[in-house]
């Protein structure tokens, strides 16, 4: 337990840290590679050179002073972070040299203002939030498994198919290399993917939804090419280009907390914008395989036709719902948005609404969802990459 003591001084470093948060999670992060390049095995480069990274942790440790009194509050966001990296395979031993390099950084940002009591305090303060999140990751370590074909970290696969969705999304089929089945999973969870590329120094990480409902035999992601000038084209035009069928990858567990509640028969709404779709695919399939006649509604956003996704599969599905509507809306015509018009024609707010896409749209949607009347709880979303803060007031 934090002494009041402690407590008062981290809470006195609030408006320090909203000021100069990412500052100082930009220098950890430099000085922590340079003393640590093995480290860049695991994380994610091109969230490091958008800087999505930075801000993320800065945001968690600015919402760990806000909330020092109460750390349950941060609770939910523990558990989310703990899942990416049970899904990177995060160990315990990692969590000292993080601290390290914190602290660090904090001191050559703010100087002389970090007095030595300052740095203690949150020395304190890191101690018990890493333990939180030791703790919480070695349950979810110890559940992934357990469970039947289950496993721990990564796990070799195989690519056992390759199919062209739309003009920039690719899905892939992954089997267990040894002949195994994969492990039950909830619909809308991920899994990462480890490469190595050659010509690259170190390994590569990425998230990918399961874009289809459970499956003994095969995980499903589906992958959007990204422009070779992105950060993230590396690995996705990789992906696209040169992993074929019979190719060996690494894979993770599923993980995620982004879940639809699969025995519920509410009214349910699923809202995508591009590749947000995945994780919708795996909870669309998973209503018309387990409750058919449950009220839902989907509501996809693409630029047009050739980058519109799963189409298909949808309408094949919807065929064998019996209350269910679909509407797609592609931008690059007239009315082309989903608009709080769209959202009051289909949505019904007494239910339970998933939404995933660019965070501006994100942003937008669940404005309008609010204004609805929609609460907090009814509404779930899920970001591809590192949480931000949305706005949506």
């Amino acid at each position: 337990m934090l002494s009041q003591e402690t407590k008062s001084i981290i809470k006195s470093t609030v408006p320090v840290l909203e000021e100069h948060g990412t500052a100082i999670t930009t220098v950890f992060y430099k000085n922590l590679f340079d003393a640590h390049p093995e480290l860049l095995n695991i994380f994610n480069h091109a969230n490091q050179a958008k800087g999505r990274q930075q801000a993320a942790l800065a945001n968690t440790v600015y919402a760990a002073a806000v909330h020092i009194d109460n750390l349950e509050a941060i609770l939910p966001a523990v558990v989310q972070i703990a899942n990416k990296h049970v899904s990177l395979g995060i160990k315990p031993e990692h969590y000292p040299i993080v601290g390290e390099y914190l602290l660090k950084a904090i001191k050559e940002v703010l100087g002389d203002a970090a007095t030595d009591e300052i740095i203690q305090a949150w020395a304190d303060a890191y101690g018990m939030i890493a333990d939180a999140f030791i703790g919480v990751e070695q349950g979810l370590y110890e559940k992934a498994e357990n469970q039947a074909n289950g496993w721990k970290f990564f796990k070799e696969f195989v690519v056992a198919d390759k199919v062209k969705e739309s003009e920039n999304i690719v899905s892939f089929y992954l089997k267990p290399a040894d002949g195994s089945h994969v492990p039950a999973y909830q619909a809308g969870q991920y899994i990462s993917v480890r490469l190595a590329i050659p010509g690259e120094d170190y390994l590569f990480n990425r998230q990918y939804s399961l874009s289809q409902a459970a499956n003994p035999d095969q995980f499903r992601i589906s992958v959007k090419r990204e422009a070779d000038n992105d950060p993230n084209g590396r690995v996705s035009v990789y992906l696209h280009e040169e992993l074929a069928v019979g190719d060996a990858i690494e894979v993770s567990s599923p993980a995620g907390e982004f879940v639809l509640d699969s025995e519920k028969d509410s009214p349910v709404a699923f809202i995508s914008g591009g590749v947000g779709i995945t994780p919708m695919m795996s909870m669309f399939e998973t209503v018309a395989a387990l409750t058919p006649e449950r009220p839902t509604v989907f509501l996809h956003a693409a630029r047009n036709e050739s980058l519109h996704a799963f189409d298909r599969d949808i309408q094949n599905h919807l065929a064998t719902m019996t209350n269910a509507a679909y509407k797609t809306l592609y931008s690059d015509l007239p009315d082309g948005y989903i608009t709080r018009a769209v959202l009051e024609e289909f949505v019904d707010i007494t239910g339970d609404v998933y939404v995933c896409g660019p965070v501006p749209f994100m942003e937008a949607i669940i404005h309008e969802l609010r204004a609805m009347g929609m609460k907090e709880q009814q509404i779930h979303f899920e970001f591809f990459g590192p949480a931000v803060a949305l706005r949506t007031v």
